[in-house]
């Protein structure tokens, strides 16, 4: 997949770090090519047709089938993720992960047991610290307390679903220092429940998650205003983390990080490994939690803390999405197998398994970083060790800047003096570098140097 503009870009990067001073602390990994060319768009495909032709997926539809309900659909996930699982010799922990959810008079019309697939790929070196790609398992039609209708679901979200899968089946043949979780949520549109109770579940296991890539609806490459874009998507993410404390809110107003949450480095982070492995994408950073005024399942996980994005075609077709089977005034509508473009989910799947790949090999962001340089015309900075780091990016970038466009690499330290940069004019993040060039997320200042 992808091989010209993987071939010509693998060249470019090659001659640059032949004449960099930091060469093992910049290069690039070619593990990451072979897991985007693993990516199959024909097992997704297949993924994605088995879920749609369970009829309805809805979160209180039939358990008892085998052949049509949610209680099907998560039977063959798990079953699934099981022989990934057989395949990787016993490399997953499968598991269901289920809260009862009581009867709620709006879009929870009866008791219901909201049931999460699982599986856990625990890492060497930190098995305790996780990053997770999520799919949703449930659909809907435009009654949202309709569980008996035909609703194949076949973007939202088999899509998503099929291509944590397929990232499973991928990601599996490697090892990595961090856990990986693949995971099939339920509950998402009866009010995000299956992330609810996997965040809660998280806590209570004293989980550090590195951050949580939210996939719903990767699938559609037809807006409903007519453009067609196979290769842009959106990361939607949240500014600053709503846990945050009174001291810590007081301080942005001074320091600055309104746009430097947790989950907004997160998006950072993957708008720079898709662009550096697979330029021909075009990843759009959303600066907001989600779609105006609607919600994913990244926001639970948001909710108590945890940094998480989601990940999502760019052009959304609202004739498909939460619709029931019909045609009108010539106008087809439903979330059919046919609107779903395999070739571009199998994109946005290389997207997630190549940032799930790059943060579980990647040593742990530092705990601590201090800046300081205040009536000064050099900027400083300092931050906490981290084992198994190799070196450690400084960046810096125009407030009104979205990416990190500016680095220097720091080897055998732990601070820096950024001479000729006046600390008023930028922002600046830290950033620890593995033994093979993978870097952990960039940790904006959290202290104050005087």
């Amino acid at each position: 997949m992808f091989k010209p503009f993987r071939k010509l870009f693998y060249i470019s990067c090659l001659t640059l770090f032949i004449t960099s001073s930091v060469t093992q602390a910049q290069r690039i990994n070619t593990k990451i090519y072979d897991i985007i060319d693993a990516v199959s768009a024909e097992r997704i495909e297949a993924d994605i047709t088995t879920l749609a032709n369970f009829g309805t997926r809805h979160t209180l539809s039939d358990t008892i089938s085998n052949t049509r309900g949610i209680g099907a659909a998560r039977r063959w996930i798990k079953s699934e993720f099981d022989k990934v699982s057989s395949n990787c010799n016993n490399c997953l922990e499968v598991f269901y992960q289920d809260n009862i959810v009581k009867e709620d008079g709006r879009r929870i019309f009866k008791d219901v047991n909201v049931v999460n697939v699982v599986a856990i790929q625990k890492g060497t070196t930190y098995p305790n610290r996780y990053v997770i790609m999520s799919g949703d398992i449930d659909s809907r039609v435009t009654d949202a307390n309709d569980a008996t209708s035909d609703s194949p679901g076949a973007n939202d979200n088999a899509s998503g679903m099929a291509g944590t899968i397929e990232a499973a089946r991928v990601l599996s043949n490697y090892s990595f220092e961090n856990s990986i979780i693949y995971v099939g949520l339920s509950g998402e549109e009866q009010g995000l429940y299956g992330g609810k109770g996997l965040a809660e579940y998280a806590k209570e296991n004293d989980w550090d998650i590195i951050g949580v890539l939210n996939n719903d609806m990767i699938g559609n490459i037809e807006g409903v205003d007519g453009v067609i874009d196979n290769r842009s998507f959106r990361i939607f993410s949240e500014p600053v983390p709503p846990t945050e404390t009174e001291r810590e809110r007081n301080a942005r107003r001074f320091y600055g990080g309104e746009v430097d949450g947790i989950s907004r480095q997160l998006a950072r982070y993957i708008h720079k490994t898709t662009k550096t492995y697979m330029p021909e994408m075009n990843p759009m950073m959303i600066y907001r939690l989600d779609r105006f005024g609607r919600g994913g399942h990244h926001r639970p996980f948001n909710d108590v803390g945890f940094p998480g994005i989601r990940i999502m075609e760019a052009h959304e077709n609202y004739t498909q999405q939460h619709q029931d089977i019909r045609t009108e005034d010539g106008i087809e509508y439903g979330d059919k197998l046919k609107f779903v473009n395999f070739k571009y989910a199998a994109k946005l799947t290389a997207v997630n398994a190549i940032n799930l790949a790059s943060l579980a090999w990647a040593p742990p962001s530092p705990k601590s970083v201090s800046i300081g340089g205040i009536v000064e015309p050099s900027a400083k900075l300092s931050w906490s060790a981290v084992k198994g780091a190799v070196a450690y990016k400084v960046y810096w970038r125009d407030t009104t800047s979205p990416t990190w466009d500016n680095f220097r690499v720091v080897k055998n330290a732990t601070e820096v003096t950024l001479d000729g940069i006046v600390l008023d004019n930028f922002f600046f993040g830290v950033s620890a570098i593995g033994e093979h060039g993978h870097e952990s997320v960039v940790v904006f200042p959290n202290n104050i140097m005087r």
